[in-house]
């Protein structure tokens, strides 16, 4: 069983989203009792609270229902729970490696590299319109593609 967490700051837009478009991606790959998937955020502002709504409308036109996902807090014991720990921005990524353990063996990177955008980070649509929303799915599409690929290698 490989373990994947997403990673936002407050886990109420990116990385709910892409929990859920992950999820579905694990389940069309066949992949749905070899992959666990979770999200949280770095900050706890949000802990316990539904994804922002119009992350829940953007992900549900595209048939993915993120409704029932509570925001969580990371913890250090994240890192060794779970094998893949991927952020969707450089200050997220930042504000990790400053919390994982030196024990951990998780692979701790950007989501995106698995798109081949190693470089780049999912904009936080927060504070933008309904275009935002879009742009961070067709993005968390692409890059969580790319990591079912990786799974399937490392089978």
């Amino acid at each position: 069983m490989k373990r994947v967490l997403f990673v936002c700051l407050g886990n109420i837009c990116r990385s709910p989203t892409a929990e859920g478009v992950f999820q579905r991606a694990v389940e069309q790959a066949g992949l749905g009792s070899h992959v666990s998937i979770d999200s949280c955020g770095v900050a706890g502002w949000h802990v316990g609270k539904p994804p922002d709504q119009r992350s829940q409308a953007a992900a549900l036109q595209r048939g993915v229902d993120i409704s029932h996902l509570r925001a969580r807090q990371l913890s250090a014991s994240d890192f060794l729970a779970f094998d893949y720990v991927l952020a969707m921005d450089r200050d997220n990524l930042h504000a990790m490696r400053a919390l994982q353990p030196a024990e951990s063996q998780a692979h701790v990177g950007l989501f995106l590299a698995f798109a081949g955008m190693p470089e780049t980070d999912v904009p936080d649509p927060y504070y933008g319109g309904e275009e935002g929303f879009e742009q961070v799915l067709d993005m968390i599409e692409a890059a969580s593609a790319g990591l079912i690929a990786e799974l399937n290698r490392e089978q």
